[in-house]
C-alpha cells in the first residue's frame, strides 16, 4: 500500500444541514474522504443519500455547514464567490446528465465555448476543440448540431467540452442517466480511457452500481455518510 501519496481532493468532517420548516435535514453527516491524482472515483447512493450534495461541495457549487474541502492547496470553504467562480473556470470540467449543449451551436462550437470565457482566440479554441472531438471519436460530426446527434454522441461532445479547458478534475453527475445501457457502457469506457490517457482525476456520481464498476474506487454513501469504500484491483496487480 502506498501511504505517502498526496491527495488531490481531501474532505474532512464535512456536514451540510438544510432547514426545512422546523426540521433540520443532514444531507451530509460527517464525510471524510481522499481522492488521489489520476483516479477515477465513483460516489454511489440512492436518491436522497447525499451524493449530489457531496459533488456540489467538491465542485465549489455549495458551501458546507461545517468541515473542510481542499482541492490541492485550495480550501473551498474559505473562498468567496468570485474565487470559487475562478476555481471552477480554471480547474474543473463538468459532464452533466442532460448534456447541456447549446442547440443552436454545432459540436465544434459547443466544445470550444468554455475557452471563449477565458478569452482564448477563436482560431486556437476551435483547433483544440477539433482535436478533442477526434479524441472522443466524433471527427465526422464536428459540424452537426445536437439535434442531429444521438444521445451517446451528444454525451461524447459533453466529455470533449469538459476536457477543453485542460481541467485538473472532471466532475460527472449521472453522466449516462439519459442513455440506454449499451450506450452508457460506451460512454463509461470513453471516460475511463480519458482518465488514463489524459491523466485526469474524475469524480462521478451515480445511483447505478454497475456503472460505478468502471471506476478505480467506489464510495458508497447512505444518509450523508460514507459507509463503504471499494477498491478495484488494477490489471497489472492481478498476477502478483
Amino acid at each position: 500500500m502506498e501511504t505517502k501519496r498526496t491527495p488531490i481532493i481531501s474532505v474532512k468532517n464535512l456536514y451540510k444541514i438544510y432547514r426545512v420548516g422546523e426540521t433540520q435535514v443532514r444531507a451530509l453527516n460527517g464525510v471524510d474522504l481522499n481522492i488521489y491524482p489520476g483516479e477515477f472515483c465513483a460516489i454511489v447512493g440512492t436518491s436522497g443519500s447525499g451524493k449530489s450534495t457531496l459533488l456540489n461541495m467538491l465542485a465549489g457549487l455549495e458551501k458546507p455547514t461545517k468541515g473542510e474541502v481542499a482541492i490541492g492547496r485550495c480550501h473551498l470553504e474559505k473562498m468567496n464567490e468570485n474565487q470559487l467562480v475562478r476555481f471552477r473556470r480554471e480547474a474543473v470540467g463538468f459532464i452533466f446528465q442532460a448534456f447541456n449543449l447549446i442547440p443552436s451551436m454545432n459540436a465544434l462550437e459547443n466544445v470550444a465555448l468554455p475557452l471563449s470565457f477565458r478569452g482564448v482566440p477563436k482560431k486556437i479554441r476551435l483547433k483544440r476543440a477539433a482535436g478533442l472531438l477526434k479524441t472522443v471519436g466524433l471527427a465526422e460530426h464536428m459540424f452537426h448540431k445536437p439535434s442531429q446527434m444521438s444521445g451517446g454522441q451528444q454525451q461524447r461532445v459533453g466529455v470533449a467540452r469538459a476536457l477543453v479547458v485542460d481541467p485538473t478534475i472532471i466532475f460527472a453527475d449521472e453522466p449516462t442517466g439519459n442513455l440506454d445501457s449499451a450506450t452508457s457502457a460506451e460512454v463509461m469506457e470513453l471516460m475511463q480511457r480519458v482518465v488514463r490517457e489524459q491523466k485526469k482525476t474524475m469524480v462521478m456520481v451515480t445511483h447505478d452500481n454497475h456503472l460505478a464498476g468502471f471506476a478505480d474506487r467506489i464510495f458508497h454513501i447512505i444518509d450523508g455518510k460514507i459507509v463503504k469504500i471499494e477498491e478495484k484491483v488494477k490489471e497489472g496487480e492481478k498476477e502478483r
